[in-house]
């Protein structure tokens, strides 16, 4: 395949693994031979699984801390909302609470650390609330960005990004790098997912709707001069999931106990478009499917269900990750017939709560991986109160539309207090990973369901985690003002906190009940107002004035 010039510098190519397994057994180092550059790209499919196989094993190996982005006199001055890898992994871009978007390059003529990734560039954005995600678009250096005063903005300083030529960070006024501001949601925009292209992507707001934006056509923002959008649902809209492999379907959830299926070859005819009118919005996709629990979580009130997390595998294309608020991480496919889901048993492989991979030995002990029981995820204190309690979901209750129900279900962590994403990582997507309110990110082994590793990943909250495309790379971010790198590690992990990993679920447990109990009266209050925005959305449709906004980050 022929590489198009585009002035952005090639992207990191992960180097022979077979060196990297003779370096380790010289007693050099793991992780520098890791980074280093290939000397010649792959050149046959055999060649490449095989690569994948070596990065699966180096997968397995301890997750340690490895680098921090920023620091009190550098850096971004507040939560790191947005993390994404750009370039094939040579770019890093971060954004958040300070509406800064800053691109880390690694510059392997350092020597100061494993993974020497340092700030090239800085673009004020211009948003006036916080960039809530950041993605540069493919075959591009363009990178567009969402924020909480419902703008979708595009930056584009060519080539010059990520590269500085004095060596220190540039900085570009909003002025100098912003070419598009699209102002087509009447709610905070959340997140962005990017198609093979440099002129399309898909933004998704708290307005309800999915919205496809395409760089090549211009309109005028505001009344009826913007594209109707690709879903328009009645509850608002927090997260947004694409494959590669199936560029064709998205799904999205939000402010509902289900996360719903669309597919785009279910467009159609209609008679308007005979007519050369637009279709109505409602009629631009199709919904095919939705994802549903058999159950809430103990505690968790009916209404008050929010799924903030998405993620569809870049490896199948079919399986999908969902993160629930108060609840657990579940896995579904879209291969899966609907209707057909069992209850996840307790205690089984389908509870990967109730397994942990014992991995307290060194990495050359050779050692095999035992399995310790810590228990359910959930208060046992609070057994008897839930007996009575209803916890079902209807899925056929609603619309009619066909439901599919999780193959697997991952708990330990907590997620009350923040918006968490959830991802997959390693080369074939074998691991399951989510941040939590304790500051640690969770990870486990998608396959047995044991939970392999607890890490710090931040001071209060861990809500980002993005695995590098090539490396044995994650990087993490949250409340605090930094980025923190992870990779393998020779010995024993400084933060890993694995082994405090009965009470640190147990205390998860207690927390996530404590904050829904706390949370009653609030979550009465948003449902009125959450009702409210929707009556004051319909009746300002038309003239288009602003709704009121979902007061959940």
């Amino acid at each position: 395949m022929m590489d198009i010039d585009n002035g952005c510098h090639s992207p990191l190519r992960l180097g022979n693994i077979s060196d990297e397994l003779s370096s380790e057994a010289r007693g050099g180092s793991l992780i520098s031979s890791t980074v280093r550059l290939a000397e010649d790209p792959p050149f046959s499919a055999r060649t490449i699984r095989w690569k994948r196989h070596q990065l699966s094993n180096v997968w397995a190996r301890y997750l340690d801390r490895v680098h921090v982005l920023g620091n009190h006199d550098h850096g971004h001055t507040g939560c790191v909302n947005a993390l994404s890898w750009a370039q094939g992994g040579e770019l890093l871009i971060s954004s958040g609470d300070d509406q800064d978007i800053r691109v880390w390059r690694m510059d392997p003529s350092a020597d100061a650390s494993e993974y020497p990734f340092s700030c090239q560039s800085v673009i004020h954005t211009g948003h006036t609330h916080n960039v809530f995600n950041a993605q540069m678009l493919p075959h591009s250096c363009r990178i567009a960005t969402v924020s909480g005063d419902k703008e979708v903005r595009v930056f584009d300083v060519g080539g010059a990004v990520g590269h500085s030529p004095t060596g220190s960070e540039m900085t570009y006024a909003t002025h100098e790098a912003c070419i598009r501001i699209l102002r087509c949601h009447t709610g905070r925009t959340k997140r962005i997912v990017t198609e093979d292209s440099p002129d399309l992507f898909l933004t998704v707001a708290e307005d309800g709707t999915v919205r496809q934006h395409d760089l090549r056509t211009f309109h005028v923002c505001g009344g009826r001069g913007c594209p109707a959008p690709l879903v328009k649902l009645s509850h608002d809209l927090s997260t947004i999931a694409l494959s590669p492999l199936t560029p064709y379907q998205f799904v999205v959830g939000g402010e509902s106990p289900f996360a719903h299926l669309y597919d785009r070859r279910h467009i159609g005819r209609y008679l308007y478009e005979e007519w050369g009118m637009s279709p109505a919005a409602n009629d631009a996709t199709t919904c095919v499917r939705k994802f549903s629990r058999h159950s809430r979580a103990p505690g968790e009130p009916k209404g008050g269900e929010h799924i903030t997390g998405a993620r569809m595998s870049a490896w199948n294309g079919h399986e999908l990750l969902l993160s629930f608020n108060s609840d657990a991480v579940y896995l579904y496919s879209t291969k899966d017939e609907p209707g057909n889901g069992e209850r996840l048993k307790k205690p089984s492989v389908l509870a990967p709560n109730m397994k942990l991979r014992n991995r307290t030995g060194d990495l050359d002990t050779g050692k095999e991986s035992t399995t310790i029981d810590i228990g359910d995820d959930h208060d046992s204190s609070s057994d008897s109160e839930d007996e009575h309690e209803d916890l079902t979901i209807d899925a056929e209750e609603q619309d009619g539309v066909p439901a599919i129900y999780p193959r697997a279900r991952f708990a330990g962590h907590c997620n009350v207090r923040t918006i968490k994403d959830v991802n997959f990582l390693g080369p074939y997507d074998e691991y399951v990973t989510s941040g939590s309110d304790d500051g640690n990110f969770f990870l486990w082994d998608k396959s047995s369901g044991e939970l392999v590793d607890i890490l710090e990943g931040d001071g209060s909250v861990v809500n980002v985690i993005e695995g590098h495309p090539s490396l044995p790379l994650v990087a993490v971010s949250g409340i605090d003002a930094t980025v923190k790198l992870f990779a393998p590690s020779r010995g024993r992990a400084e933060f890993s906190r694995v082994k405090q990993a009965i009470n640190i679920v147990k205390n998860n447990a207690r927390t996530s009940r404590r904050g829904l109990q706390a949370n009653a009266r609030m979550q009465i209050a948003h449902l009125f107002l959450h009702y409210s925005a929707l009556a004051s959305r319909r009746s300002h449709d038309e003239d288009g004035e602003d709704a009121m906004q979902c007061i959940n980050q």
